[in-house]
């Protein structure tokens, strides 16, 4: 077993610290461990007792009959380093620590608590949840190893969360809720057990339908966004996260001695992952109950069925307010509606079915919709009415849509107004029939939106990163520029010295010269030419316009000189002791019909170099002003970045002749994104402003930061991007030559055309049934892959008109840990004894040894005779089993 499964089926549990007096967590902890049936030993520690709640006690931790499975400690901070270390002789492998504190508790060697307690559990591969943990509650297990004073229901959701507090608030709302959880785990501040491991267990776990996360901070940004993504792929997981603001996540304790990351970096990771993010308690409760009684959404246009005009009309604001769709009926569907409803109905979406429908009126639309295929999901608005009651019409409709075989096919959800016994416990009917039931129509709709908002980011989650593209550029150009600077002691390069780099790159940078005082400003625009702009030049000073410090529109050399010197005299008196750079001198540009924006790279402390995108100003504020992606960037997730700045008002469509170009603006965002990849050495770059027009971009102000990097530069991105380094030229037998490369998003078409290419005896033999045309989920599943634990390398021929086709791919999936990976090989079945099955599994036994993979296996059928015999022939061990139809094949690296 390993410690995750130890963890989550412990069979033996020993509480240190146990106690006989009501209210303290030794004492708590035994009773719920009591209450909640568990059919283990418990086993109370503390040299107090004789006994704890009628159970045996023992003194110490070596007096135990036992090597418990799991550790509980309800001990002061101050003790629970020396008792992890007495667990640890032991054997205990997992323990559970409740205190907090232990950070601010020293230790004797003037260490904390914490550092002193972790480090002792890694000595002895003990794995720690907590300190300041709740506890954990295994409903399925009848285990309730927590401090909650409320226990949970059995269901599908698993919850983990780093707050105490909120895992006390969901559990009390789920159990009135009757929402039941798979598991139930309190992190607290998470010393070594974290989200990422969690995840990876979780979403293979056949209990868990959906994951919800409850999340201050994160600690392994790359980690965690792989684990998201494998996750998001097999489960539902929706983030609730805290500390938006920057004040507010100054507030959590456990953040005041970490710098905190952007929360719009923690909303595109998000995203990225292919999660939800909610932003309140509120919308979390919704959205838990939303997910506890949903189906996949098959679209997102939205059907309202009300008894009242007010209702539906906040309904559809808050709909078309978040980006919503409202469902258009046919004329069809309307003639079924006039045929039962008053002449005064709506005649269109929302269908006002009139205030004085009863529960008949009520079925029989929602029968009508149901029927038709124009909606995807159908929300019943009721308010409070003499002719349709409460509680009556909840339950008939309830009963109705259970039958429904059509209701399977959408998403229903209901929204029953008031405060009154008969709206509550109507609401609590739909509830219990398996239908999210809301107290108002925003919330309804806003629940909705959270469906819509995921679907939407599943598809996000297909777009894989890739670092290369059809991108003109110059690395070793651009490399010996970086070094001459850096060598040159030059740790920021303005924009004339910045214009020969980003030239590498194709980026456009109006050209600019130097001047050291108002004179030779003057003397210098004589032969640029007129009109000018003239800007200040000091790193001492963030803002130039403090001290007025860019001057446009200047006409003639007395202008120059009179507007630099003053500039210059400002600076004097403003800001005495900064240092001045000279000034910067540029031709006008043409701003007619153009837009300015501001393109900005960050190094964010937690998810590493993230781009920014808005508008600019001297006022701008990242964290209210810039949309924010993470790199790598391809065309489909610059698009994601762009498209949803302009929704967000952070970029605006102003109406200019030359509308902004979003496709030229997101080439411009994958060029930025490659040079963050090529260079790790840039640790802040600034464009503000760029100017664009139509498809047309220029620069007119940058400045990159930059500092020595040594060592792999990929590691500093939250997101692996695809790894270049690991191409490698071959040839085959017949002469051909092919490239053997990591396989990319972009290869989904060809990919299709390589499968068409193998015959379905293949085929059968490589997945084990009939496999038939792949559709678009399939191939995007096998061409859009996590490079940090999954690799797939694919031989492509270079043909004479230019395109590429794949002849063969081996793929190498690590388990989480990535010690253990299975692999799997494919080649054209025309392109047998041509040696490329050879060469594709040497390059993934190469590739497994250098990223330190410990062991490969695969499977294969007695069949396959020319697999297995490859197999032998690069040195894996083979294990016939005639009697199960399998051969396994195994290699230690």
């Amino acid at each position: 077993m390993t410690s995750l499964d130890t963890l989550f089926k412990p069979k033996s549990i020993a509480v240190i610290g146990a106690s006989d007096t009501q209210g303290r967590a030794g004492n708590v902890i035994i009773r719920n461990l009591q209450s909640g049936a568990f059919q283990g030993p418990i086993m109370p520690v503390t040299p107090k007792y004789q006994a704890v709640a009628g159970i045996l006690a023992y003194p110490t931790v070596e007096a135990l009959p036992l090597v418990p499975d799991l550790a509980i400690l309800c001990t002061q901070a101050s003790r629970n380093s020396e008792l992890i270390r007495q667990l640890g002789e032991k054997g205990v492998k997992v323990a559970i620590i409740l205190a907090a504190g232990m950070k601010k508790t020293k230790a004797e060697d003037g260490r904390s608590e914490f550092e002193v307690m972790r480090d002792i559990a890694s000595q002895y591969a003990m794995r720690v949840i907590g300190p300041n943990s709740l506890g954990l509650i295994l409903p399925w297990l009848n285990l309730n190893a927590s401090f909650s004073p409320i226990p949970a229901n059995r269901g599908n959701i698993a919850f983990v969360s780093q707050s105490a507090a909120v895992c006390t608030t969901i559990l009390d709302w789920a159990r009135n809720r009757r929402i039941g959880f798979s598991t139930f785990i309190s992190l607290g501040e998470a010393s070594d057990i974290d989200f990422p491991e969690l995840l990876d267990y979780l979403s293979r776990e056949s209990k868990t339908d959906a994951i919800l996360l409850y999340i201050d901070n994160i600690q392994d940004a790359r980690a965690f966004i792989s684990a998201a993504r494998a996750a998001s792929r097999n489960r539902r997981v929706l983030v609730l996260k805290s500390g938006r603001t920057p004040e507010g996540a100054s507030l959590l304790p456990h953040l005041q001695e970490n710098e905190i990351g952007l929360d719009g970096a923690y909303d595109a990771a998000i995203r990225r992952s292919g999660m939800l993010r909610v932003r309140t308690t509120h919308e979390l409760f919704a959205a838990v109950e939303t997910l506890s009684h949903s189906v996949p959404l098959r679209g997102e246009r939205l059907a309202i069925i009300s008894n009242g005009g007010g209702p539906a009309v906040m309904a559809v604001d808050t709909l078309l307010e978040m980006g919503g769709k409202l469902a258009v009926l046919s004329e069809e569907t309307k003639a079924k509606l006039d045929a039962i409803l008053p002449a005064s109905w709506s005649q269109c979406n929302p269908v006002d079915i009139v205030g004085d429908a009863d529960t008949e009126r009520y079925k029989k639309v929602t029968e009508i919709l149901l029927e038709s295929d124009e909606a995807d999901a159908l929300l019943i608005l009721h308010s409070p009415s003499v002719t349709a009651p409460g509680l009556k019409t909840a339950k008939a409709l309830a009963d109705m849509l259970k039958k429904s075989q059509r209701a399977k096919r959408f998403n229903i959800l209901t929204n029953w107004q008031g405060e009154s016994d008969d709206a509550t416990v109507a609401r609590l009917a739909f509830a219990h029939a398996g239908f999210p039931a809301y107290r108002t129509p925003e919330s309804a709709v806003t629940a909705f939106m959270h469906l819509v908002e995921y679907r939407r980011n599943q598809k996000q989650l297909m777009e894989t990163p890739t670092s290369i593209g059809q991108i003109d550029y110059d690395v070793e150009g651009g490399k010996a520029l970086i070094e001459q600077a850096l060598e040159e002691n030059l740790r920021t390069l303005t924009t004339h010295e910045a214009r020969p780099f980003l030239s590498k790159y194709g980026i456009n940078v109006m050209a600019t010269w130097l001047a050291s005082d108002a004179a030779e400003a003057a003397q210098i625009t004589e032969q640029v030419g007129y009109p000018v702009a003239v800007k200040l030049r000091s790193p001492d000073i963030a803002h130039k316009s403090d001290v007025n410090g860019v001057m446009l529109d200047l006409n003639n050399a007395i202008e120059v000189a009179n507007a630099a010197q003053l500039m210059l005299n400002r600076v004097s008196m403003t800001y005495p002791t900064a240092r001045i750079e000279g000034l910067q001198i540029q031709s006008m540009a043409n701003r007619a019909g153009s837009q300015e924006l501001r393109v900005c790279v960050r190094h964010d402390p937690v998810f590493g170099p993230v781009i920014l995108l808005g508008e600019g100003g001297s006022e701008w504020d990242v964290n209210r002003d810039a949309a924010v992606a993470i790199p790598p960037l391809n065309m489909a997730l610059a698009r994601y970045l762009v498209i949803g700045a302009i929704k967000s008002g952070k970029l605006r469509q102003r109406g200019h002749p030359y509308n902004l170009d979003v496709n030229a603006l997101c080439h411009f965002l994958v060029t930025l994104s490659q040079m963050l990849i090529d260079f790790p050495e840039i640790t802040e770059l600034d464009i503000h402003p760029l100017l664009v027009t139509g498809d047309s971009f220029t620069v007119l102000d940058a400045s990159i930061k930059l500092s020595p990097f040594d060592g792999d530069g990929s590691t500093r991105l939250a997101i692996r991007p695809y790894p270049k380094e690991l191409e490698e030229r071959a040839e085959l037998k017949d002469g051909r030559a092919i490239l053997l490369r990591p396989i990319l998003p972009e290869d989904e078409p060809n990919h299709k055309s390589f499968i068409e290419h193998v015959s379905v005896e293949d085929l059968y033999k490589r997945f084990f049934s009939d496999v038939g045309e792949l559709n678009h989920e399939a191939l995007a599943n096998l061409t859009q892959i996590d490079y940090d634990r999954e690799m797939a390398f694919v031989a492509v021929h270079r043909l004479d008109d230019g395109s590429d086709e794949i002849l063969g791919v081996v793929r190498a999936l690590a388990n989480p840990d990535h010690t253990d990976a299975e692999f799997a090989v494919l080649v054209r079945s025309d392109l047998k004894g041509m040696g490329l099955g050879r060469i594709l599994m040497e390059k993934v036994i190469s590739y497994g040894r250098v990223s330190g993979i410990k062991r490969f296996n695969g499977m294969t059928m007695p069949s396959n005779s020319g697999m297995i015999a490859l197999a032998q022939k690069v040195g894996f061990e083979i294990d016939v089993q005639l009697q199960d139809g399998i051969v396994e094949m195994d290699m230690a690296l």
